[in-house]
């Protein structure tokens, strides 16, 4: 199969402007997910597609492929879509799945994209899978920026929210507190379908793209991983990767070369 990685990214940010070139380690984040992504075998290829020439020029002078798309996309699945196309009208190869790495998961590792994968390519009735991961903390889970996930008994998604679920105001203390990690691969017919559904209620009100899938009664496999991982949406998060990747050895594959 076709499986290649895209990464949608743009510099306008309301919460950390120009945060794709935001700087981890003496490199842009940007980097260090494309290089992270360019290490796993379960992908042909990996793209950034943006509609930045910032972006795309500093990708192309670490050796990468950057894909100019348009700058009034919404949502990153549309981007990524836009770049899908260009990217098969460019090599006349039809791609089978596309995996939307998104930009601000630095520490997002070759193993999380084989993991994301292995559902759609063992069940061919699966037609889009997510990372997700436990957090670690009642702060985390209360975190407006984490967008939380319960599922049922075989890992399908139930509900996304950006608050608190399940609730711990009944008291409970022992609840399975569980984060969406944006590592999301999609079968390539699947995802230019799902960009021509409108939008649904929840979706809007959640601010959660995967809600318009369970409010069309689609359904989401759910894939644990036990790395730990935190995306950057704030100045914060940022210092937190920092810290957090000074010890990583994956880094040692990508930066000393």
């Amino acid at each position: 199969m076709n499986v290649i990685g895209i990464i949608p990214a743009r510099l306008a940010s309301s919460r950390l402007p120009g945060k794709p070139m935001a700087d981890i380690l003496g490199m842009p984040m940007i980097g260090h997910v494309y290089l992270r992504s360019k290490l796993s075998t379960s992908l042909h290829e990996v793209y950034v597609a943006t509609c930045d020439t910032e972006i795309a020029e500093y990708i192309e002078s670490i050796g990468g492929k950057a894909i100019m798309t348009a700058d009034n996309h919404e949502r990153a699945s549309d981007r990524t879509a836009e770049a899908l196309l260009k990217i098969e009208e460019t090599t006349l190869q039809k791609v089978d799945i596309v995996v939307m790495i998104q930009g601000d998961e630095p520490m997002v590792t070759p193993e999380m994209i084989s993991a994301s994968i292995a559902p759609l390519i063992e069940d061919p009735t699966i037609n889009i899978t997510n990372l997700m991961a436990s957090m670690n903390s009642f702060e985390e889970h209360e975190d407006p920026a984490e967008v939380k996930v319960v599922v049922d008994k075989n890992n399908f998604a139930l509900y996304f929210s950006r608050e608190p679920i399940p609730s711990r105001k009944k008291g409970a203390t022992n609840i399975r507190m569980l984060k969406q990690v944006c590592i999301i691969p999609f079968r390539r017919d699947f995802l230019l379908e799902y960009n021509q559904m409108e939008q649904t209620p929840l979706e809007i009100i959640e601010s959660v793209d995967m809600n318009r899938l369970l409010e069309n009664d689609i359904k989401i496999k759910m894939v644990m991983r036990e790395e730990e991982t935190y995306s950057v949406d704030t100045d914060a998060d940022l210092k937190n990767v920092n810290k957090r990747m000074k010890n990583d050895p994956l880094i040692l594959k990508y930066l000393t070369k």
